[in-house]
This record gives structure tokens, C-alpha cells and sequence, in this order.
């Protein structure tokens, strides 16, 4: 396939994924919350089973790094049960500022990664468009 024609696919999915925002962000938030409900994170909220908006941000507190700090330290230090995340973690991707003169963990998973490509590899089309 022609560079021209890989920029027009990715336009595309582009145009088809942004069609209807509100309607994506729900349906990829039940994704993430049916499959993590087993996860240590997710039980201290009482959320298993709930997959909608509304009642995953009446149940699930806004919290900062240093919240779930403990949590990320644990995995760190080799703990594999679900804490965070019913997938195995991956990777740590680090923080590019810092927080009391240390970079902050970012767990990831092999999944997240491909989605992180995925976004960059649409990059370029957007920007050859103009």
C-alpha cells in the first residue's frame, strides 16, 4: 500500500473513531472496568460488576501519584497479583518531571504499548494532511 493511501486508511479510522466520542468513552470504559473487576483497586471501591460512567465517578475517588504510590511500589517489587490491573505489567515508563526530586512509575502493559504505537503511527498522517 502507497504512502498516500496508509495516510487516507488512517485518516479514516481517525474520522470513524472521533464520529461519536461520547458513545467510545463508554463503551472503552466498560471494557477497562469489566475486564480489571477482580482487580485489588477496583474491589477497594465496591465497583465489580458496575460499568458505567456515573457510578465508576460516584465510587472512584480522583487521586494523585502519591495514592496509589504503595500500590505501584508493590508491583515494582515483584508482586504479580491483579493490583492494579488484571494484565500482567509490562514495563514501567517513567515520568519526564519529578516529584520531590524522583520520576514517577508509570506500570504499562504489552496492550497499552500497542495502543501508544497505534497513536503515533497516526501522527504523521494527520500532519501530512496539512
Amino acid at each position: 500500500m502507497a504512502r498516500r493511501e496508509k495516510d487516507e486508511a488512517a485518516l479514516q479510522f481517525i474520522e470513524e473513531v472521533t464520529s461519536n466520542c461520547d458513545e467510545e468513552q463508554r463503551k472503552v470504559l466498560a471494557q477497562i472496568l469489566s475486564r480489571n473487576e477482580d482487580t485489588e483497586y477496583l474491589k477497594r471501591y465496591g465497583v465489580k460488576g458496575c460499568t458505567d460512567p456515573e457510578t465508576f465517578k460516584s465510587k472512584v475517588p480522583v487521586v494523585a501519584y502519591e495514592d496509589i504510590q504503595p500500590d505501584i511500589q508493590r508491583i515494582v517489587n515483584g508482586d504479580f497479583s491483579p493490583i492494579l490491573c488484571a494484565q500482567p505489567i509490562t514495563d514501567f515508563l517513567t515520568s519526564s518531571g519529578t516529584s520531590a526530586g524522583e520520576r514517577k512509575l508509570l506500570p504499562t502493559t504489552a496492550e497499552e504499548m500497542d495502543r501508544r504505537q497505534l497513536l503515533y503511527s497516526l501522527l504523521m498522517p494527520v500532519m501530512n494532511q496539512y
